[in-house]
């Protein structure tokens, strides 16, 4: 079937107390791989009648203790992050840990693989992006163009990464809105794109900053990369500005989209390119949670509409006419295929006289 998003529908919710911040899901399948604020990681087959959430087992202290907050799939190995600084390697068929990690010194805020699974990328509030070898995890490189303080001289944080679909490049974000794209080979920077308007400083009523770039995504032809965040906001105790997309051709420098919200607040979690190039599908939220299908046509909005949940982490199935979301308190799936058109019933054969 082919896909539309006008015809977004949720297709199974799965609820289970907690925030769960990181999803990966194994190709050809239903089953994801979870990241919990309980610091725990879990397996969960989106297809099974009754989806039942598998704990990943731990070994001689290999287990996180904070919020588990990326988690990525690289070949046989799941590859999750979290508060603690720390990264841990599980086998995606056993559900054991392979190895920890003392990754980062700070929170790992995100974790990414190359399609291939050749690569793992840490991103961390030390500022550091760490490329692993994801199949023996030693580090390829360590990368710093991001400043650890903000033009305010307070901490600054670097929330998201993402690789082109072919692994040639790899895209970092902060807080301040610097983003940078890599050569992934080389661990050199190739480029820097800015969306200042999704960083906010408030200076006059407590000297408090929030917002930043939360996700980042290469189209398929690795020519466009989309930064999503939140634009400007007035109280900064709240996440009240409308969720905000940039699309970006970042060899050029030049900003293609500039879609600053129009009705779901918050922040932008997490895109996604369609396969086909026609559109990007985006997710976040505030207290409430939103999916929003832009035309990369001209920006406009295909379509758009209330998540179950504030959505942390998606992904698009296969066939790109589906995605499975994590966030507060659920997992659910979502579909947007085109109905069939119905088979038309075949001629009656005629009697004998």
């Amino acid at each position: 079937m082919s896909c539309d998003p006008t015809k977004l529908k949720t297709v199974k919710t799965v609820d289970r107390t907690g925030i769960h911040f990181g999803l990966a899901r194994v190709p050809g399948t239903g089953r994801v791989f979870v990241g919990s604020s309980d610091a725990k990681v879990y397996a969960v087959d989106m297809a099974a009648e009754k989806p039942e959430w598998k704990e990943l087992g731990s070994a001689q202290g290999m287990k996180h203790e904070g919020y588990v907050s990326g988690v990525a799939l690289a070949g046989l190995f799941v590859v999750t992050g979290a508060y603690d600084g720390n990264l841990i390697w599980w086998n995606s068929e056993t559900l054991e840990p392979v190895r920890k990690v003392a990754a980062h010194s700070k929170w790992v805020r995100g974790v990414t693989a190359s399609r291939d699974g050749r690569f793992v990328a840490s991103v961390s509030d030390d500022m550091l992006c760490k490329i692993w070898n994801a199949q023996t995890g030693e580090v390829i490189h360590v990368l710093t163009g991001h400043q650890p303080l903000t033009p305010q001289h307070y901490p600054s944080m670097l929330f998201a990464a993402a690789f082109s679909p072919d692994g040639r490049f790899l895209a970092t974000a902060d807080k301040v809105g610097h983003v940078v794209v890599w050569d992934v080979i080389a661990g050199k920077q190739l480029a820097a794109v800015e969306t200042p308007l999704m960083y906010t400083w408030d200076s006059k009523q407590r000297q408090h900053s929030i917002g930043g770039v939360r996700s980042v995504a290469f189209s398929y032809d690795g020519k466009l990369l989309a930064v999503g965040g939140t634009g400007q906001i007035n109280n900064v105790d709240h996440l009240e500005a409308l969720a905000r997309l940039e699309v970006f051709d970042w060899q050029e420098n030049k900003r293609v989209i500039e879609h600053a919200g129009d009705k779901h607040k918050g922040l932008v979690e997490r895109i996604e390119f369609s396969p086909a190039g026609d559109w990007l599908v985006s997710a976040g939220g505030d207290h409430e949670g939103f999916i929003k299908f832009l035309s990369l046509t001209d920006g406009k909005v295909l379509h758009q509409d209330k998540a179950l949940m504030h959505v942390h982490d998606f992904e698009l199935n296969d066939t790109g006419d589906g995605l499975y979301a994590a966030g507060h308190g659920k997992l659910v799936q979502f579909e947007f295929k085109t109905p069939a058109p119905p088979v038309p019933e075949a001629p009656a054969l005629p009697t004998e006289s």
